[in-house]
């Protein structure tokens, strides 16, 4: 039988080897793409020091103690005093030099007892060495910045909108996610306890469901009641105190969709007695033809009524119907007596479920506007981008703005169509009636990585800040985020209107995130950049018969990240970091806004967004952002094409009459492969944190806090709440007691931070992924409610669920 000290020398014998023989083979390969020589020096001496063991020499020990001293110096020189950096590089070092000293002396070596003694001091000096500077790197975080936000600088602007309230998405058309109800504060949210619970019964698995069926709403609260929408599309209306269902709607969508995302993010109101006058721009069309014939009719099977306010729903199969706010029946007096809009008449390429709303309508006083989302990377040959401005009273068309052709805004002819694979606005937009302005959020023209075809209108108006007269959709102006976007850096939130203090005067200003991490802060009459803007260089050279902008637009507001490089990659072990390294030297990165190659590019930030849909929260009196930066890296390949039926990207022929598949894009030369750029066990290539809470100053541009946010507990095999700092989906909220809240961690907490510093002050578990934006409202007994909605992510692999939880102060 082996014997105890046998088997610990052989266990030891064998890691180091085997360490020894990756490191050789994968170093040597790193070298070859132009890498790190750190890993072929390390194998060549773990490969030494294993033959030294097996021939019982105590010279083992000192040459172990070398693998750990010159690990550790190389891992200080390329990553500092950082923990998680240090691990990946000296863990598996670190335990099979403790397998070394715990070899029985006596057994294991022939050689003299001295010579052994100081070869296991040395080794446990090199070994308490990596632990001291271990323990360090966990008391100090490099990551963090310290510093606090200013206190209130202007006085609460009069508002329509009671504090209790929250009738809109963003609580009012200006998108700020404010609420000015001040009684949670630091000192007591961390009371704050479960105050009810709601399960809308809507679940993902449904057959036909999408990898993308999330519950991402925002509840409106009107009066006393909260209206929300699930993924499958129902209309829930709830009592705002208790939480007990009052009137459900089920609008029976359309099945078999060729959906991407299946969602409803919210919904909106309409108090009622609105209306475009009579004789204005663009009066109604005649009816055109249903170019969906079997599209559902709101009405039918339920209860109509004759409606003075509207909450407005949009749906998968391309409609917009209007309820009762009282009892959830239809509004026979809208939309010709069908109570709803049909979103696909004028449409190009009909193709049920490939045009949609995702996003709730915004809502003025004589309108609703509509904009809609279109299959991405598909094909060259989608519907129109088109954004729709329709009779708040009778859903009658009064203008339609196509980004192709932006000077024809009256509506078009009952027999023509818009133009097809036009920029579309997807996300949530803002609206100034004050000023007469409707704020559009601009998406790209499929396909999002060749643009060698988009004309100079759907350049001028792809990826940017558009604004429209609200009354007849003509352009006022625009803002282009990003020149010629080949990397699906749509502007993908909800443009925040606040107006700042600049050198003692006040500017209506428009504050807008993108996915490249720029927060442009514009002035909203004219667009022009309130915080300062300049064009910087970027990389060049396009795959053939495409081209790349000479420069790109930088704000001095950015969450932009530092470039990477090969010694930012990261790993659970030195292998998969090193197949990390491996693979960022074959990929194509000369940083930011580096074009889509064959050979395949590093794409940083990647397409998930510094920021995305959820946006930001503004606090109007002190003119600053709680924002929640996320940093995930992706790789976009190009793949050429040789027709247009091959399924490329799965690598079989398209069965007849079937969907296309995402990143296909039939009608160009190059399908894509698209991925987050991730190592073999499924764990980002980059090191963490990948994701922040942030505080920024808008009146100067300063980040004034960041603090990496969220554990990896419900993110890896064993459920440690490790604070590493995790990406979120779903937006913050604030409150006038300078508290604010986020859910959409990867990790299923609701946390609460203090606006000042950013400190966590309080968190609560969630069933589920909470991959949506709270709000906050006053129920009639006085309390003020925080909800949210759990019910997970798909293509995040976050778990389903469909719980909306409120919380508030005991009573």
């Amino acid at each position: 039988m082996f014997s105890y000290s046998g088997v610990l020398a052989l266990t030891a014998a064998v890691l180091s080897a085997l360490s020894g023989l990756f490191f050789i083979v994968g170093g040597v390969w790193l070298i070859v793409v132009g890498g790190s020589w750190y890993y072929v020096i390390a194998g060549v001496v773990l490969l030494l020091t294993t033959f030294l063991l097996l021939r019982r020499r105590a010279e083992a020990l000192w040459l172990y103690a070398a693998i750990v001293i010159g690990t550790l110096v190389w891992s200080i020189w390329e990553a500092g005093i950082d923990w998680w950096p240090l691990s990946a590089r000296g863990d598996v070092i670190f335990v099979i030099g403790l397998l070394f000293l715990l070899l029985p002396a006596h057994r294991a070596f022939h050689s003299a007892r001295r010579s052994v003694t100081a070869g296991r001091v040395g080794l446990a000096v090199s070994l308490l060495g990596a632990f001291a500077i271990a323990a360090a790197s966990w008391a100090t975080d490099p990551h963090t910045q310290a510093g606090s936000l200013p206190d209130r600088r202007a006085a609460a602007t009069a508002s329509d909108v009671p504090a209790g309230e929250w009738p809109a998405y963003g609580r009012t058309n200006a998108g700020q996610r404010y609420s000015p109800l001040t009684q949670i504060t630091p000192q007591n949210v961390a009371n704050l306890e479960v105050a009810w619970k709601f399960n809308t019964g809507d679940l993902r698995g449904q057959p036909g469901d999408p990898q993308e069926t999330t519950f991402e709403v925002t509840p409106l609260k009107i009066g006393e009641r909260l209206y929300i929408c699930t993924p499958h599309q129902d209309v829930i209306a709830l009592d705002a105190t208790t939480g007990e269902q009052i009137w459900r709607y089920d609008p029976k969508i359309r099945d078999r969709l060729a959906l991407q995302h299946l969602t409803c993010r919210g919904l909106s109101y309409s108090p009622g007695g609105g209306g475009a006058p009579a004789g204005s721009v663009g009066a109604a069309p005649a009816p055109r033809p249903n170019p969906v014939p079997d599209l559902p009719v709101a009405a039918e099977g339920g209860p109509t009524t004759t409606c003075t306010a509207k909450l407005f729903m949009p749906t998968a199969d391309g409609r917009v119907i209007a309820l009762d706010p009282d009892s959830g029946a239809v509004c026979a007096n809208f939309g010709g007596g069908t109570g709803q809009i049909n979103l696909w008449s004028g449409m190009p390429n009909v193709k049920p479920g490939a045009y949609y709303s995702t996003s709730p309508v915004v809502v003025t006083r004589d309108f609703i506007i509509v904009g809609g989302t279109v299959l991405d990377n598909v094909s060259s040959r989608e519907q129109s981008g088109v954004v729709r401005g329709y009779d708040i009273a009778t859903g009658a068309l009064v203008w339609n703005w196509d980004p192709a052709k932006p000077e024809e805004t009256e509506p078009i002819p009952p027999d023509a169509t818009y133009t097809p694979n036009s920029p579309n606005a997807w996300s949530i937009l803002s609206a100034d009636e004050g000023l007469g302005l409707v704020y559009l959020p601009m998406g790209n023209q499929p396909p999002d990585q060749w643009g060698a075809e988009r004309s100079e209108a759907v350049e001028r108006y792809s990826s940017a800040v558009v604004a429209l007269e609200i009354a007849t959709g003509r352009v006022r102006w625009s803002y282009r985020t990003v020149h010629h976007d080949l990397w699906d850096y749509d502007v993908p939130s909800q443009p925040t209107l606040i107006d700042l203090t600049v050198n003692g005067n006040t500017v209506p200003a428009l504050v807008q995130p993108t996915k490249q991490g720029e927060i442009f802060v514009l002035d909203r009459r004219d667009g022009k950049p309130i915080l300062p803007a300049r064009e910087v260089p970027a990389p060049q050279g396009a795959v053939s018969g495409d081209w790349t902008a000479a420069t790109q637009p930088k704000s001095e507001l950015s969450f932009d990240p530092a470039p990477l490089r090969e010694r930012d990659m990261w790993g659970v072990t030195p292998f998969d970091q090193l197949v990390c390294r491996i693979m960022f030297r074959r990929l194509r990165y000369e940083g930011r806004y580096t074009p889509p190659s064959l050979q395949g590019t590093l794409v940083y930030p990647g397409n998930f967004g510094v920021f995305n849909w959820g946006g930001i929260a503004v606090d109007p009196e002190r003119q600053v952002a709680f924002t929640t930066p996320a940093y995930l890296a992706f790789v976009s390949q190009l793949v050429p094409r040789q027709d247009d039926k091959t399924l490329y990207v799965q690598g079989s022929e398209r069965p007849q009459g079937s969907l296309p598949a995402l990143n296909e894009n039939f009608g160009t030369p190059y399908a894509v492969k698209l991925s987050a750029f991730v190592s073999p066990l499924g764990i980002p290539c980059q090191e963490p944190p990948w994701g922040y809470v942030a505080g920024a100053d808008l009146t100067t541009g300063k980040i004034e806090w960041r603090h990496k946010n969220g554990t990896v507990r419900d993110l890896s095999p064993v459920p440690l709440p490790l604070t590493m700092g995790v990406p979120s989906l779903g937006g913050p909220m604030i409150t006038g007691g300078g508290v604010a809240f986020l859910s959409g961690t990867l990790d299923y907490f609701l946390r609460a931070y203090d606006l000042t510093t950013g400190r966590q002050l309080w968190q609560s578990r969630l069933p589920a992924g909470g991959q949506a934006t709270p709000m906050s409202y006053q129920g009639r007994d006085g309390r003020q409610y925080v909800v949210v909605a759990a019910g997970g992510h798909g293509s995040l692999g976050t778990k389903a669920g469909d719980a909306l939880i409120a919380y508030a102060l005991p009573r």
